[in-house]
């Protein structure tokens, strides 16, 4: 599956407000359909890091079947919301993708990978 084939597909099982669609036109992110999007990323990313935690506290870090498919369910659920947020900023998912692989280009290849500070 392609990237923009996701998120015009994950676009349909949207049911907020308005289902808020291409309206960057606005400029503002004082909407209800966008900061429910921001909100529920940091649920799932959340939720992900939660039974991230639970596996290395209950398991020493090993991982089963059933803990994968888990793991892999809400990341599933991150890259929805991922692909909403994206597409309220009106940047398919595949031009988000991409631009975040020059930017880690651009740092490999000037030794900046590590360190801190989003301009590196």
């Amino acid at each position: 599956m392609e990237f923009d084939d996701y998120q015009k597909q994950a676009k349909t099982t949207d049911l907020g407000v308005n289902n808020m669609g291409l309206i960057m036109s606005k400029k503002t992110l004082n909407v209800p359909e966008f900061i429910d999007k921001v909100l529920g990323l940091a649920g799932e990313s959340g939720e992900f890091a939660d039974k991230v935690k639970k596996i290395m506290r209950d398991k020493r870090g090993e991982f089963d079947a059933e803990d994968r498919i888990s793991l892999l369910k809400e990341l599933g659920d991150v890259l929805w919301y991922v692909a909403e947020v994206s597409l309220y900023l009106d940047m398919p998912l595949s031009e988000l993708a991409q631009m975040n692989l020059d930017k880690l280009a651009s740092r490999k290849k000037r030794g900046t990978l590590v360190g801190a500070g989003d301009e590196r």
